[in-house]
């Protein structure tokens, strides 16, 4: 029989990922799969610059692509909802969270820093963390990823950083993945819509976020709760 608490953290999840989906599915902006295409998509490149709640490095950045990539994160998927440094309450600043009907303000501090917790993957098993998705002092998003890593993680859903192993048959504990999960992949991604992102949407999400400020998150493990300190290399940047 499957314990209830799995079949719990599956439903939260399903549900988790179908909210996100209709957020992307309702209109992903289109454009071809080159770096030179940005005609036409000014306003957005305008609008997405204006919209970063955070201030931007544009320094040896491509502009259009910084516009384009923001638009895209912060105006239709709503990436830091699930990146921004948990728990929820602290992604907006005090007074200023939409929800109790005041106006919106992102706190820059936990901007795309990772951290927020969905629960067991099953019972007893690793918790789902997302990724402190920042430049470290490499320059870098995500940690130090390179284009073609993004590229990799965001089409496959790879965990090229390897944080949790497989749990050995039979045994099952709080910093490994067990079956008929694959350890080898983030259990969150790819959301089956970010197929539908080109290859430019990307470049332009990665561009974006190599503009936005390193949150160096966690200082050590033990700054975090005893279940989410196996999720510390994934969270700590070295900023400088």
């Amino acid at each position: 029989m499957i314990p209830r608490r799995f079949v719990r953290s599956a439903a939260a999840v399903a549900v988790f990922t179908a909210i996100v989906l209709a957020g992307i599915g309702s209109s992903s902006p289109r454009a071809k799969a080159t770096d030179d295409d940005n005609d036409g998509n000014e306003s957005r490149i305008q609008r997405g610059l204006e919209i970063a709640p955070v201030p931007l490095n544009l320094d040896g950045k491509n502009r259009a692509l910084v516009g384009q990539g923001s638009y895209i994160v912060n105006a239709h998927v709503p990436c830091n909802e699930c990146h921004g440094a948990g728990p929820a309450l602290t992604q907006f600043l005090p007074g200023n969270n939409p929800y109790f009907g005041q106006p919106a303000v992102i706190n820059p501090a936990t901007y795309f820093g990772g951290g927020r917790d969905f629960g067991a993957i099953a019972q007893g098993a690793a918790h789902i963390i997302s990724r402190n998705l920042t430049p470290d002092k490499t320059g870098l998003p995500v940690g130090g990823h390179t284009f073609s890593e993004f590229v990799q993680i965001m089409r496959t859903g790879a965990d090229l950083d390897n944080l949790h192993p497989a749990c050995p048959t039979g045994v099952v504990n709080t910093s490994c993945v067990p079956a008929p999960f694959r350890a080898d992949l983030l259990q969150t991604m790819p959301w089956p819509g970010l197929s539908h992102l080109t290859d430019h949407d990307l470049r332009a999400i990665y561009e974006y976020l190599s503009a936005i400020p390193c949150v160096a998150g966690p200082a050590k493990p033990t700054d975090l709760p005893p279940l989410l300190q196996y999720a510390f290399p994934v969270l700590h940047n070295d900023c400088f």
